[in-house]
C-alpha cells in the first residue's frame, strides 16, 4: 500500500529533520503508530460522525414499512435495503482527512501529552554557529530579537552579542546618527525584548512603570557600551498575558524580511514566537516587496549563472539545495503549527522557519544557547522546580548573623556577615526557603545533617562542592520608598537628610531561577563610621621612583662656545642658535585618594562550586508584589440587646395564660 503523503521535512515542534531509523536521535517518527499512519494513509481513515437519536428512530420506522408504502411516500426501497439513505452516497465517496497539521516527532509527542523527558543528549549551539546561520539568510532585511528572561534579568543577557554576530551596529545616543545601515548589501538590526514580564508585577501598569529601572540595569550590564547607545528598542512583554505582543506583531508585519529569535535556553523564545507571529494574513495578491525567498546561501547565489542547474541525468531538480545550517521553509498557511513550548532546556533542536504574508517575510526560532548547569547539582525529580512559571508572592523573613536562609534545602545558603543587624529577605524563586541557625544550615548544605522537615533537593555526595560565591554589600539606598509616610509629600514630607536612618537593599540573582531581595535598616551615624576623624585610613603605597629623584641640572653644550668664536659667529649664532635643552621631567603628582567608603552591611552566599550567583540594584519586588490587605470596615453602632424584650414578652404570655 503506497502512502499518499510523506513525513514532513522537519518536525514542527522542535525543528529537527525527520527520520525513522534511529529512536535515539532527534526527529524520530515511529511509522507504526496510529497518528503517523493517519497522516501517511489519510485515504484509508474516515471520520465516524455519530448519528442523532432522532435519525435512528426514523430509520427504524422506514425499514419496518413494505415496498408499496415506501413507493407511496416517494422513497426507493432498493436504497433502504442496502442500508443507505438518500444523500449518503456522495459522503462515502470522499473520505475526510483526520489530521490536517503534520504530526510531531516522538520526543515532542511525549513532552506534549505525557510530560516525559527523553534520553537524547542535549547539544546547545555556539554563538559562531548562530552567526553562520544568520549569514545564510536569503533576505535583504534582517532583524535580530535578543530575548532576555525577566526572572533573573539581566543574567540571561549575552554580552557583546552584536559584535559576535557580525558587528551589528547599534544606534548611538547622537541624534544625528543613522537609524539604518547597510553592510555587505544587507541590513541587520537588533532590539532587546524582556520576556515573562508578568513575573515582575501583577498589572501591566506596574511593569510599565519599571521601564526606567530596566533601562538603567541594562546599561550597567552592557558595560562601557551601555552609556553610548540608545535603548528605545528595549521592551518588556508577557506572552502569557498578551502585554505588548500586539505591537511587536505589527512591527514584524510592517518590517517584513527575516526576524530571528536569539537567546539562551528557557528564556521564553518559543512562547513569544507563537504570540507575535502574524497569523491569518495569507493573501493571494502580489506582495509590496518584490523578492523571492530562496534557500540558497549568498555565496551560491552570487556564483551561480543565469542558467538553472541540472542533475546528472539532465533533469532539473524539484527542490533547490539546502544551506549547511539553515533548514527549508515550512509550507505557508493561514494558521501554521507553532514551535513546541516546554520547560525542558533545549527543546528547539534546529531552526524553525515559518513564512508569512505570501513571501513577505519569515520568522525564525533559533535554538537556545547554554545558560546554566545548576540543574546538574539537583536531583532529576526536582529539576522542574527550578523554573519560575508563575509570579511569586513571598513571605518576609527576618535573618541575623547567627541564622541563615536555605533555599532548596541546601542548594543556596545566604548568611549575613554584619553582626547586630536584622536583614529582611524575600524569596522570589520557586525554591522553598527554610530559616535555621547558622551551624545547622552549614550541616544541611554539607549534607551531614538530615531532618524530615527540610527537603534537600541536591544530589547526594556534593556537600564538599559548596563554596563561597561572594560577599555582597547592600549599597543601594531605598529609603525614599521604604520610609512610607515620612517622605511622602502628601504626608510628613521629610527630606532624606533629616532622617536618622537609611534603608539599604540589593537583589541576589540566581541564574535561571529567580532572585532574593535583601533589605536592612541602619543608623546614619553607623553608616558614616569610616568618615569619622578617628577611623584609621588605609596605608598609602610608597612613592614611585620618579617622585623621589632630585631635579637634574640642565646639560651644557660644549660646542656652543666654539660656535660663537668662528667668523660671523654672533650672526650665525643668532641664525643658527642651538636648540634649547629639554626641560627636565616634572614630578608625577600622586593619584587622588579615594574617599572614605561607608560601612555597608554585607552578606555571604554559598552555592555549588561558588557559581550561578550575581547581584543587581534592587527592583523593589516586595513593594510591587506584596499581598494587599483589605482595610477593616468601620464597625457600626452595636445592635441593642433583645434579652430584656424577650423576657418581658415571655412574662406577658404567662400572665395572660393565668388570667384565663
Amino acid at each position: 500500500m503506497q502512502p499518499i503523503r510523506k513525513l514532513p521535512v522537519n518536525c514542527t515542534g522542535c525543528g529537527a529533520f525527520s527520520q525513522s531509523h534511529d529512536p535515539k536521535q532527534f526527529g524520530y517518527y515511529n511509522v507504526e503508530t496510529k497518528r503517523v499512519q493517519k497522516w501517511l494513509y489519510a485515504d484509508q481513515y474516515e471520520v465516524d460522525i455519530p448519528a442523532k437519536q432522532d435519525d435512528k428512530i426514523v430509520n427504524q420506522a422506514l425499514k419496518s414499512l413494505d415496498g408499496s408504502q415506501l413507493e407511496a411516500l416517494g422513497l426507493d426501497p432498493a436504497t433502504l435495503l442496502s442500508g443507505e439513505l438518500p444523500g449518503q452516497e456522495d459522503e462515502k465517496e470522499t473520505p475526510a482527512i483526520v489530521d490536517e497539521k503534520p504530526p510531531v516527532c516522538e520526543r515532542c509527542h511525549g513532552l506534549i501529552h505525557h510530560g516525559a523527558t527523553s534520553d537524547i543528549p542535549m547539544f546547545h549551539p555556539t554563538v559562531d554557529s548562530l552567526r553562520e546561520t544568520i549569514e545564510e539568510s536569503p533576505h535583504k532585511y534582517n532583524h535580530i530579537y535578543h530575548i532576555i528572561d525577566a526572572a533573573d534579568f539581566p543574567m540571561s543577557l549575552i554580552p557583546r552579542l552584536n559584535v559576535l554576530l557580525g558587528d551589528i551596529p547599534l544606534r548611538s545616543r547622537n541624534r544625528r546618527s543613522r537609524a539604518h545601515k547597510f553592510m555587505k548589501d544587507r541590513q541587520v538590526e537588533m532590539s532587546f525584548i524582556i520576556t515573562r514580564g508578568d513575573l515582575l508585577g501583577p498589572t501591566k501598569e506596574i511593569v510599565d512603570s519599571m521601564m526606567p529601572y530596566l533601562r538603567q540595569v541594562m546599561r550597567d550590564a552592557l558595560g562601557r557600551l551601555g552609556n553610548r547607545i540608545r535603548l528605545g528598542n528595549l521592551r518588556c512583554v508577557s506572552a502569557k498575558r498578551g502585554w505588548w505582543t500586539r505591537e511587536i506583531r505589527e512591527d514584524i508585519w510592517k518590517r517584513g524580511g527575516a526576524g530571528w529569535m536569539v537567546g539562551k535556553v528557557n528564556v521564553g523564545k518559543s512562547q513569544l514566537f507563537e504570540a507575535v507571529y502574524p497569523k491569518g494574513r495569507l493573501v493571494t495578491a502580489k506582495p509590496k516587496r518584490d523578492h523571492v525567498v530562496s534557500v540558497y546561501t549568498r555565496e551560491e547565489t552570487e556564483s551561480s549563472s543565469a542558467e538553472p542547474r541540472k542533475e546528472a541525468d539532465g533533469n532539473y531538480p524539484d527542490e533547490p539545495e539546502l544551506g549547511d545550517l539553515l533548514p527549508p521553509l515550512q509550507p505557508e498557511t493561514q494558521y501554521p503549527a507553532m514551535p513546541m513550548v516546554s520547560a525542558l532546556p533545549g527543546t528547539t533542536a534546529s531552526p524553525i522557519r515559518i513564512p508569512f504574508g505570501n513571501k513577505k517575510g519569515e520568522l525564525i526560532d533559533l535554538p537556545g544557547l547554554a545558560r546554566s548547569d545548576l540543574e546538574l547539582f539537583v536531583k532529576p525529580e526536582h529539576r522542574k522546580s527550578l523554573i519560575m512559571k508563575h509570579r511569586v508572592i513571598p513571605q518576609q523573613v527576618s535573618v541575623t548573623s547567627t541564622t541563615s536562609l536555605l533555599l532548596g534545602g541546601g542548594l543556596i545558603r545566604i548568611t549575613p556577615r554584619t553582626p547586630n543587624l536584622t536583614f529582611l529577605m524575600y524569596n522570589f524563586t520557586p525554591l522553598k526557603e527554610h530559616l535555621t541557625k547558622k551551624e545547622k544550615a552549614i550541616e544541611f548544605q554539607n549534607q551531614t545533617r538530615v531532618s524530615p522537615g527540610v527537603e534537600n533537593i541536591t544530589l547526594d555526595g556534593i556537600g564538599d562542592k559548596m563554596q563561597l560565591a561572594g560577599t555582597f554589600k547592600l549599597c543601594h539606598d531605598v529609603t525614599k520608598r521604604r520610609a512610607g509616610p515620612l517622605t511622602r509629600k502628601d504626608a510628613v514630607g521629610l527630606s532624606l537628610e533629616k532622617l536618622p536612618f537609611r534603608v539599604l537593599s540589593i537583589d541576589i540573582l540566581i541564574e535561571g531561577v529567580g532572585y532574593v531581595e535583601i533589605v536592612a535598616q541602619v543608623r546614619t551615624r553607623d553608616l558614616e563610621l569610616r568618615s569619622a576623624p578617628g577611623y584609621p585610613e588605609p596605608a598609602t603605597p610608597p612613592p614611585a621612583v620618579e617622585e623621589i629623584e632630585e631635579e637634574a641640572e640642565p646639560i651644557q653644550d660644549p660646542f656652543a662656545a666654539m660656535m660663537t668664536q668662528r667668523r660671523g659667529g654672533k650672526e650665525d649664532d643668532k641664525r643658527k642658535a642651538p636648540a634649547p635643552a629639554p626641560a627636565p621631567p616634572k614630578k608625577k603628582e600622586p593619584a587622588p585618594k579615594p574617599g572614605p567608603e561607608p560601612l555597608w552591611p554585607e552578606i555571604d552566599v554559598f552555592t555549588p562550586e561558588g557559581r550561578f550567583v550575581d547581584s543587581r540594584r534592587p527592583i523593589e519586588g516586595w513593594m510591587n508584589n506584596k499581598p494587599r490587605v483589605r482595610p477593616e470596615h468601620k464597625r457600626s453602632r452595636p445592635r441593642k440587646s433583645m434579652k430584656g424584650a424577650k423576657k418581658r414578652e415571655k412574662q406577658e404570655r404567662r400572665s395572660a395564660g393565668a388570667a384565663w
